[in-house]
């Protein structure tokens, strides 16, 4: 189920601890809200929100 951008926002905000957001867990998130990972490493890269152990290059 795709969400809005605001809905994602959210999502990203609480799923990050300590400004950080794991490339795992960003991937999941995204199947989570029915959106593509990019869209997600885009909304992290808005808030400031580093991805990290990112095996597949899905957030560049």
């Amino acid at each position: 189920m795709a969400k809005n951008i605001e809905e994602i926002k959210t999502a990203v905000k609480n799923a990050a601890k300590d400004g950080k957001l794991s490339c795992p867990a960003a991937r999941k998130l995204a199947s989570d809200l029915g959106v593509a990972p990019r869209e997600i490493g885009q909304v992290a890269n808005e808030l400031e929100i580093k991805l990290f152990g990112c095996e597949l290059g899905c957030f560049d």
